[in-house]
């Protein structure tokens, strides 16, 4: 039931008006309801799920006539602001999505009641806000042994602390009504800890991993006129405008110290303080430890950093560039005070007369890696002086010993290259890295130049790109902070970095490449010079275009193929008019090659493979887009066509940057799903696929056979041998679930990919698959040398005909019949078509490719441009041929009008391609409009064919082509969002990694504790959280099928059967078994070359861990690394999680291939395999029985396993010889 208020004032809030009618509700047993207040008006609506309740409320608070008369009739009157409130059933039907999302979370509520468990959420408590008198930020330090605060910011200035469900938001009071009242708000994910004073020093010390995120309101005009004195004037305020702004820094002052001082102090009440320390139901995990901290003087931060910067821009021969990136990091990044790494620079003058540049850098940064955090738990020594000096010889020594028999990953991947990173941030610039990254053009063309180039990210404090935030204006973020990088320079070591240019891929991952100046032959090369070298830009006036042309120079490319000047010929488009007079180009971005070229290509590229590719994305001059194989071109020929050549550029190489190996398996997703649904595939044809999908993880766990072949399927572990690992187990009679890691490797992965099935309905199709596609052409070009060649177009496949064949090393496919094709991103219904799949005669050059979609060049649109606006440079496209999903009918796909690149008039300057890189942080909204699409088809009849869904699909198209037109999609057009949504896009469960995997307790709806956090907060979000309710279209059914919990808990209990506590380990039972079959070998002296080996993987294993950590100070988990996939937060894997595990289990597997080679080969070149067992066996005994635990990481075990897994292959044959 809906009940209308009304003769409310129209300054009262959402928020106010919850709390107006929430006890009197509560006393009805009423704890779930919805408010409803729009800004600006006099009445609000209460949504009651029960209409038995909301009818006992109307009795005691409802008035039955309007006006004065009605409202004396009420039994119980209800009054704000001196006013009476007027409360009535309303006309309306109460929406339908209020009263689904309503049942969904009483449901929840009644479920959290039957099974209490411990979670995030407080119990109800007597004070969470206290009064403070005095906030310092500076950093924790040592007096001698005593731990003591450093104060390097200061302001003396009354101000509130409110423990929050999330954060701590502190409020900074003024006494000057002009003046902007303003916010910090703490994450406890970034609490490394809380130190709370006694009454007599009654401190309360927050020390972070970040900095905080700070606000400042913006005053409404009204409340400006007022200060003035202007009485009776009012300007209301805009529903929409933000109520505050994010700023970087509370002052000038504290902007110089807010990135590397990240601990927080407060002058608390003595009372209030001991209250702190009383309280036992902290959110968040914090736990307040008592503890005195003096204070501490020290040179103020800026002075610090002003001689450290000295000290490093000054040349010395013993510190090259890569160690003075370090030093610099270590300070930078609040790893130690500035004044320390002065004195650690003495250190190294003193302790190292000769050094090896690279090996002192990595001695220095494997320092970042052990340095403790002070804290109550930290001894002293830890940070002193001697420890650092001994760990850095430690270093450096064992180092010394790594490089010994291991090469440089550069040296073992030509199309790697070592590149030092900066991450941008609100507060302040991060310096991490160098890492391995996969070579562009400019590097390679610059390749004895590699540190003078930077690849910059721009983030939020948490790593994380800055997201659109509806009530915060982040204009000062992007056009101030980010703007002045992007302006001036990044100054490392005395180097000052300047902008160069990004590639289309790390615009959208908000990334850019930053270089310093060098000199090549005489002559200073800066960015603006690189850039004119790279080709003719000039004739180009579209910011954004410039950028994107630009942008072809910094793909990835995995490798580079020299290719005779001669080679090269244009070749004509294949273009028709449609019956609208409109041009369509059906050769859009694909050419050809000849057998030798392509010959040439697999030389360099495709070497350890059987099955050569004969497609393949590629990058030649300032051309970009697909070639494939025409085996009647003879000698040596590549024929691009127009739409490929972007610039004009001089190149004797070609690049690759992808090629057809093998097609990709094909998954949907939810937006494919809903289209499909929508053209009349049943649900039950999904629900099929999905059981199908989560029977195959279940049956994981039933017995180590399947374990194995689940990890061989899926590649987990591929380099460390594990699944051949578990087999082997299992065959002598060891169960590999009875060890620890092991077991959790297999269940994280196994939950990971239950989370993707839940969280993105990513459900595999095995009557489907993914891959490039190109056109149907036959082009011949007859030439000797230098001679021009012809085209001859012979149009085999037909309007609405495609042609598939799929191949790998084993099998191959030519797919026939009708099939559905596509392309993501998928929004409108057009955007799948059907297709017939037809094969060639065996006389035709098309049955000489594989692994790619041959489109027809007849009919009046091409049909790539039909689907999503796809095109031939590069595109993936999805083929299903699963009767099941075939669906009864398809629409006209969506046909939009060519948009014409913004045009400045004039030659693009540097900043035009910064201002444009900052609007597009800002503007792209690509993510925002496929979530709105998805929750509007759910609650609309008509589906994706709604209105509201058709403007999204044409809002995402011109998101998706921002980055070529620079014109942003135009917001003021989005539909708006409702507060109610489909249940399927509620966050998940975290997973819990500690000790074991677990999944938390979700909480439904909201806390009624918590939801007045942020009360009497102007600075805060007026409106409240999203309601979920139970979507019945097969999205959400997809979504409630899947119990996470109960799967989990099932796979758990079969993993770990119960049995007596095991009084051997599984490592030692491996040990035993290779000492019974291997008694009389001899492997002791392999001892220190195992220890060297161990030491080398480990320290790999923690670079790994930290590298792809989202923050500099923070890391991901050793099973997160071996399993090869990073845990999503709230559900499943962002796209940043996807990326960085791909790029984590690449680089894990090259150090695991390493390691291997070095047991099997040893660490000499001339080293026999004939001790391979030997060598294995000192591995596996330094494995098991010489653990130790590491400062901040603990024990690492992974090592073990790699060790036992070529141990055992090795006595296997040892015992079969």
């Amino acid at each position: 039931m809906e009940v209308f208020v009304r003769n409310l004032p129209e300054q009262s809030t959402e928020k106010q008006v919850r709390n107006i009618f929430r006890p009197r509700l509560a006393l009805l047993d009423i704890n779930v309801f919805h408010c409803y207040k729009p800004t600006g008006k006099p009445f609000a609506k209460i949504t009651i799920h029960d209409p038995l309740k909301a009818s006992k409320f109307l009795d005691l608070h409802g008035q039955t006539r309007s006006g004065g008369k009605g409202f004396d009739s009420v039994k119980q009157k209800i009054f704000h602001m001196r006013k009476p409130v007027n409360c009535m059933q309303s006309r309306s039907p109460p929406d339908e999505f209020v009263l689904k999302s309503l049942d969904r979370e009483e449901q929840g509520r009644n479920a959290s009641h039957h099974h209490p468990t411990q979670s995030l959420q407080a119990t109800a408590r007597s004070q969470r806000k206290y009064d403070f008198s005095q906030l310092q930020c500076g950093s924790l330090d040592y007096d001698a042994d005593d731990l003591g605060f450093v104060a390097h910011y200061q302001l003396t200035l009354a101000g509130s602390l409110t423990i929050g469900q999330h954060f701590v938001r502190v409020d900074l009071t003024t006494s000057d009504p002009m003046l902007p009242r303003k916010q910090l708000q703490l994450p406890y994910h970034s609490v490394n800890s809380l130190i709370v004073g006694k009454s007599t020093n009654p401190y309360m010390t927050f020390t972070l991993s970040e900095a905080p995120r700070m606000f400042e309101q913006i005053p409404e005009l009204t409340d400006v006129i007022r200060s003035l004195g202007m009485v009776g004037l009012s300007v209301p305020a805009k529903p929409t405008d933000p109520k505050r702004r994010r700023i970087t820094a509370l002052d000038s002052s504290h902007q110089a110290v807010v990135s590397n001082s990240l601990s927080y102090r407060f002058r608390l009440r003595p009372k209030d303080a001991q209250t702190v320390l009383a309280s036992k139901d902290l959110p968040g995990n914090l736990e307040a430890v008592p503890w005195v901290v003096s204070a501490i003087v020290q040179d103020r931060m800026q002075l610090q950093m002003s001689r450290i910067n000295t000290a490093l821009g000054t040349h010395d021969e013993l510190f090259s560039f890569e160690t003075k990136f370090q030093l610099q990091a270590l300070a930078q990044n609040g790893y130690l005070p500035p004044y320390k790494v002065l004195e650690l620079m003495e250190i190294i003058k003193a302790e190292f007369h000769t050094v090896d540049h690279q090996t002192l850098a990595a001695a220095v940064r494997r320092l970042r890696l052990q340095i403790p955090f002070p804290g109550v738990g930290t001894e002293s020594s830890g940070l002193s002086l001697d420890t650092l000096q001994l760990r850095l010889v430690e270093n450096y020594s064992a180092i010394q010993q790594e490089t010994a028999y291991s090469r440089n990953v550069t040296e073992q991947y030509e199309q790697l290259a070592m590149i030092h990173k900066a991450t941008v941030t609100p507060a302040g610039t991060y310096l991490e890295g160098p890492e391995p990254e996969i070579k562009n053009r400019v590097l390679r063309k610059y390749s004895r130049f590699i540190n003078y180039f930077l690849q910059v990210t721009f983030a939020d404090e948490d790593g994380e790109p800055m997201r659109y935030d509806r009530t915060s204006s982040l204009a000062e973020i992007f056009h101030g902070r980010f703007k002045k990088v992007l302006e001036s320079s990044i100054t490392i070591a005395g180097r000052p970095y300047e902008f160069l240019g990004f590639s289309h891929s790390s615009l959208r991952a908000q990334t850019c490449w930053f270089m310093a100046p060098f000199v090549v032959e005489g002559e200073v090369l800066h960015a603006r010079l690189v850039i004119k070298n790279l080709g003719n830009f000039s004739a180009i006036r579209s910011p954004a275009k410039c950028a994107a042309r630009i942008g072809q120079n910094f793909s990835q490319a995995l490798c580079s193929v020299e290719i005779p000047p001669f080679a090269f010929r244009k070749i004509p488009e294949v273009e028709r008019v449609d019956e609208r007079g409109i041009k369509r180009t059906f050769s859009d971005g694909v050419g050809t090659c000849s057998a030798a070229i392509l010959d040439r290509i697999h030389a360099a590229y495709a070497q350890s493979r059987r099955l050569k590719p004969t497609v393949c994305q590629i990058r030649y001059a300032g051309a970009k887009g697909m070639i494939s194989l025409d085996e009647r071109l003879e000698g040596e020929a590549l024929c691009l066509r127009q739409s490929m050549i972007k610039f004009q550029a001089d190149a004797t190489q070609i690049e690759i940057c992808g090629a057809g190996f093998r097609s990709l398996p094909m998954f949907l997703n939810r937006q494919l799903i809903k289209i499909l649904e929508d053209l009349g595939v049943p649900s039950q044809a999904f629900m099929e696929l999905q059981d199908e999908a989560v029977e195959q993880l279940r049956i994981t766990s039933e017995n180590p056979v399947n374990a194995g072949y689940y990890l061989q399927r899926n590649g987990i572990g591929k380099a460390a041998r594990l699944s051949w690992l578990v087999h082997k187990l299992h065959y002598i009679g060891i169960l590999f679930s009875d060890e620890g890691f092991l077991r959790d490797t297999l269940e994280l992965s196994v939950l990971t990919q239950l989370r993707e099935l839940k969280y993105r309905s990513r459900i595999y199709v095995e009557r489907g698959f993914t891959a490039y596609g190109r056109l149907i052409f036959n082009c011949i070009v007859n030439f000797a040398k230098h001679k021009q060649g012809i085209m001859d177009e012979t149009e085999f496949l037909k309007e609405g005909q495609i042609h598939c064949s799929v191949k790998n090393e084993k099998t191959g496919l030519i797919l026939t019949g009708r099939v559905i094709i596509t392309r993501a991103p998928a929004l409108h219904p057009g955007d799948v078509q059907y297709v017939d799949a037809v094969d060639v005669p065996q006389d035709s050059p098309l049955r000489a490719l594989h692994n790619c979609v041959v489109f027809s060049s007849k009919g009046k649109r091409d049909l790539p441009s039909q689907l999503s606006g796809g095109d031939l440079d590069g595109d993936l496209y999805n083929i299903i041929y699963d009767d099941s999903l075939i669906p009864t009918k398809t629409t006209e796909p969506a046909d939009y009008p060519t948009v014409t690149p913004i045009d400045i008039g004039r030659e693009v300057s540097r900043s035009d391609i910064t201002d444009f890189f900052v609007q597009f942080m800002e503007t792209d909204q690509l993510g925002r409009i496929a979530t709105l699409h998805q929750t509007l088809a759910d609650r609309s009849p008509g589906g994706v064919f709604s209105s509201d869904c058709i403007l999204l699909a044409e809002m995402a198209s011109t998101a998706v082509d921002f980055s070529k037109t620079g014109i942003p999609v135009d917001l003021t057009k989005l539909p708006r969002s409702p507060r109610e949504r489909p249940d399927f896009q509620a966050p998940g469960p975290r997973v819990l990694l500690e000790n074991a995997i677990s999944i938390a307790e979700m909480q439904y709806g909201w806390n009624e504790e918590w939801e007045n956090e942020d009360d009497d907060n102007d600075l805060a979000d007026a409106r409240p959280g999203i309601r979920y309710y139970s979507s019945n279209k097969v999205l959400g059914q997809l979504y409630r099928s899947i119990d996470e919990r109960d799967f989990f808990t099932e796979i758990q209990r079969r993993s770990r059967p119960a049995r007596e506590l095991q009084q051997i380990s599984v490592a030692d039972k491996v040990w035993d078994y290779v000492q019974a079959n291997a008694a009389l070998i001899q492997y002791e002296h392999y001892l220190p070359f195992a220890r060297d080996i161990k030491e080398a993987y480990e320290d790999n294993m923690i670079d790994t861990m930290v590298q792809h950590s989202f923050h500099p100070t923070s890391f991901v988990s050793e099973i997160e690394v071996f399993a090869g996939s990073l845990v999503g937060k709230d559900g499943a894997q962002t796209r940043r999680q996807r990326e960085s595990s791909t790029g984590m289990k690449d680089k894990h597997d090259r150090d695991v291939t390493y390691t291997v080679q070095c047991i099997l080969q040893g660490e000499e070149e001339d080293s026999s395999k004939a001790e391979a067992l030997e060598r294995s066996m000192a591995c596996l005994y330094v494995g098991v029985h010489e653990r130790r635990t590491r400062p901040r990481f603990g024990r690492l075990v992974s090592f073990t396993w790699v060790a036992a897994a070529v141990c055992l292959k090795e006595v296997e044959k040892f015992v079969n010889a």
